[in-house]
């Protein structure tokens, strides 16, 4: 199973979950009405509906989530929602140093960009994600399994979530990370092309038909 419930068992005191080795302070949300760190919480917070994100313009939105270190990640943990509120999907692409922008016609619909340097809406269309997941509705913190082998070596991550499962705007209450850090030696060279996003008018990003895999139950 791709995805389960939240049953208690992933907390800070659990070396796995990688809260204090996200740089929180640089966490970038694009198109919402709050900060992107926000949505950064201690597990202990992760039910905490009292803040949250929500977009703006329209029901897209763009995480970039950089960490303190090299990261090898095993599991996206998520709280969003709960009901037509919640993103309907979300997808993952790896080893994203240099952006390269309109370098690929087509988008599948929520992305998680490994070392992605500074991506916008225009960026996300440009890059094939690694892995993706239609997102549960409810209101526990979901748990999505990820291809360790190719989320290894990972200094950021950008989160793309192209629609709500009906609302006008998407919201999201928490964002974590289970897998294992260790030290950066040298701080990689990130070229970015571009680093504001024109939010009033990027154009609506279509997904692809794909595999991905859904929520179990």
């Amino acid at each position: 199973m791709n995805h389960h419930h939240d049953h208690g068992n992933c907390g800070d005191e659990n070396h796995d979950n990688l809260y204090i080795h996200i740089d929180r302070s640089n966490v970038v949300a694009l198109n919402t009405n709050g900060e992107g760190q926000d949505v950064i919480k201690p597990w202990h917070e992760r039910l905490d509906e009292s803040i949250s994100i929500e977009s703006d313009a329209d029901d897209q939105i763009i995480v970039r989530i950089p960490f303190t270190g090299s990261v090898r990640l095993r599991s996206l943990l998520l709280k969003t929602g709960p009901t037509d509120q919640t993103p309907s999907k979300v997808l993952l692409v790896c080893n994203t140093i240099e952006i390269q922008r309109n370098t690929m016609p087509n988008l599948e619909p929520f992305l998680q960009y490994a070392n992605g340097a500074s991506l916008d809406f225009d960026d996300v269309a440009s890059r094939k994600p690694t892995q993706e997941f239609a997102v549960a509705q409810g209101r526990d913190v979901g748990e999505y399994a990820l291809k360790t082998t190719q989320f290894s070596n990972i200094s950021s991550l950008t989160l793309f979530f192209p629609e709500s499962q009906g609302a006008e705007t998407t919201q999201l209450y928490y964002i974590g990370f289970l897998g294992h850090w260790t030290e950066r030696k040298n701080n990689p060279v990130i070229t970015v092309y571009e680093t504001q996003a024109n939010i009033a008018d990027h154009p609506k990003i279509q997904g692809m038909d794909g595999m991905f895999s859904k929520p179990g139950m």
